[in-house]
């Protein structure tokens, strides 16, 4: 999610001070601690996400404590909390889910608001979320057992490193990557998650035709997502030449999506709007 103060906030305290977060200086790692290792020596794999606290709160924990058996699948793990075990094996939708159904994934599920409404306005398909924060995993646990719903799963993992290994190919209907970290400083952009690798991999576990859906409120991003979207073999942006901005260092080129009417509003989001930034929606449709 963006460096501004997020709904992720308000379920725990952070590492990082709320000047640091605003500021986007996390430092110059951003990696995993593997305690398990010889002097807790650090994982060298870049992440695309800054590593948070996952100290729950006593009524986050309760709800841990009861339904997260219900909704966080259980996944081996490899070195680090993040990180999938490579010898794992690939998720049989069926089996989670009991029947054969559309699933769409969301990447960066925060706080549950988009992954639960969707589960409860579309009730014939299935939804997976992959969120690293488990303040926020708890959260979403928490609502969709006040909504009621069972269609939904949370993996609490790093997506860009655990979909290649849990996901079959062609297997998901859509994917979602709405406002991930945007790693503001010029110097972090290499750690962005959406590049040219991850385009990739999201392309494999689409099948023919199926939609990419991404979001982000800094314009420098979306002018970055654009033109991986646009430089991939695997994708086409169906809205290429559309609507484009006064910002964009192609001035005429556009590319840029209509909001997504299943795309929630929530507080990040209107806070973002409220700091007088413009939200960016790109859709990228998977080539036959």
């Amino acid at each position: 999610m963006s460096e501004e103060l997020s709904d992720r906030e308000d379920a725990t305290a952070d590492l990082y001070s709320a000047e640091e977060l605003a500021g986007g200086d996390h430092g110059d790692s951003a990696t995993d601690f593997d305690l398990s290792s010889p002097e807790g020596r650090y994982l060298a794999r870049s992440k695309s996400f800054v590593s948070r606290a996952r100290q729950l709160s006593d009524s986050l924990q309760h709800t841990w404590d009861a339904h997260a058996s219900e909704y966080v699948l259980e996944v081996p793990t490899g070195a680090g909390y993040t990180a999938v075990a490579e010898d794992a094996k690939p998720l049989s939708f069926k089996r989670i889910f009991d029947r054969n159904s559309v699933v769409r994934l969301e990447i960066g599920t925060g706080n549950g608001d988009q992954i639960v409404s969707a589960a409860v306005s579309h009730p014939d398909r299935d939804y997976i979320g992959f969120e690293v924060y488990r303040p926020g995993v708890a959260q979403t646990v928490s609502k969709a057992v006040k909504s009621g719903v069972g269609n939904l799963r949370i993996i609490e993992a790093d997506a860009a490193q655990a979909l290649p290994i849990l996901f079959p190919e062609g297997s998901l209907d859509e994917v979602w990557t709405f406002f991930p970290d945007p790693w503001r400083k010029t110097k972090h952009h290499k750690r962005r998650l959406v590049q040219a690798p991850f385009a990739e991999t999201v392309a494999r576990v689409l099948r023919p035709g199926g939609i990419w859906r991404l979001a982000t409120d800094w314009s420098d991003y979306a002018f970055q997502m654009r033109d991986v979207i646009e430089s991939s073999p695997y994708f086409e942006n169906p809205y290429a030449g559309v609507n484009p901005h006064e910002e964009d260092p192609d001035p005429g080129r556009g590319g840029f999506a209509p909001r997504w009417e299943g795309r929630v509003m929530t507080k990040f989001e209107r806070r973002a709007l409220e700091a007088g930034r413009e939200v960016f929606d790109l859709v990228a449709q998977r080539l036959s």
